[in-house]
């Protein structure tokens, strides 16, 4: 089982990449970075599971909430916005 959901993360960052690299603008290349952070964060979760080494849910959770963060200060820099 975890096998499979492993592929599938495996697909999910090959594709997040893909547009990482070849988005044609900058707030695309921001979401596939975004995804990208978002599907560590799961990678990492089921990391958790499968190695029951529960240190990872905690290491998740701290990077989840500075992707989060990042991509913020990307956007609002793009964006344009001084305040």
């Amino acid at each position: 089982m975890f096998s499979f959901v492993f592929i599938l993360i495996f697909i999910s960052i090959v594709f997040g990449a893909y547009r990482f690299i070849k988005g044609p603008s900058s707030p695309d290349r921001v979401v596939a970075l975004d995804t990208l952070t978002t599907v560590v964060s799961v990678a990492l979760v089921v990391g958790a599971l499968f190695f029951k080494n529960y240190i990872l849910l905690d290491i998740s959770f701290v990077f989840a909430a500075l992707s989060f963060t990042s991509v913020i200060v990307i956007s609002r820099y793009l964006e344009g916005d001084k305040s």
